[in-house]
């Protein structure tokens, strides 16, 4: 009863004073991710410096508690990783999400690895892991030249 607590304390903090919840002027990247399963809706903003070192995240947009703690607890963990290190934890997040994640490297998500119960909710999935999506598809845009990084914009 004590973890479910202090899930649902993190989960609420989050959702309700998110540090991270605002329109990024001069991101790098953003993209829409869009959940329509739920009505989640955020935008994403990523600011990298020259070594890709990711030195501002913020989301903004409408959705569940779920999504926006989420996108909250995303962001707070990834400033200050660079790109790989940033998607690595996206694949254990997202493995974890599907329940194969070991002790060690939930660990290495910090707050995120809260979520981990998300998977015995199988609705509540897609509102975990949209943030986390959005980030890879960034990364995935960019990387096959889909997006310039520098205008945040789409050829």
């Amino acid at each position: 009863m004590a973890n479910n607590t202090y899930y649902n304390e993190i989960l609420t903090e989050h959702n309700i004073r998110p540090l991270h919840k605002y329109k990024m002027e001069g991101a790098d990247f953003s993209l829409e991710g869009v959940n329509p399963s739920c009505g989640d809706d955020i935008v994403l903003y990523l600011k990298l410096d020259q070594d890709e070192k990711i030195v501002e995240a913020s989301f903004d947009g409408d959705g569940c508690a779920i999504s926006q703690a989420s996108s909250d607890i995303m962001c707070d963990l990834i400033i200050g990783k660079k790109k790989d290190e940033a998607l690595r934890l996206s694949e254990i997040f997202l493995r974890m999400i599907r329940g194969k994640i070991t002790e060690e490297e939930k660990e290495e998500l910090e707050e995120a690895g809260i979520l981990e119960d998300i998977s015995h909710m199988p609705a509540r999935v897609k509102c975990a892991v949209l943030a986390w999506r959005t980030m890879d598809e960034i990364f995935q845009d960019a990387t096959e030249g889909k997006i310039d990084k520098y205008s945040g914009k789409f050829d």
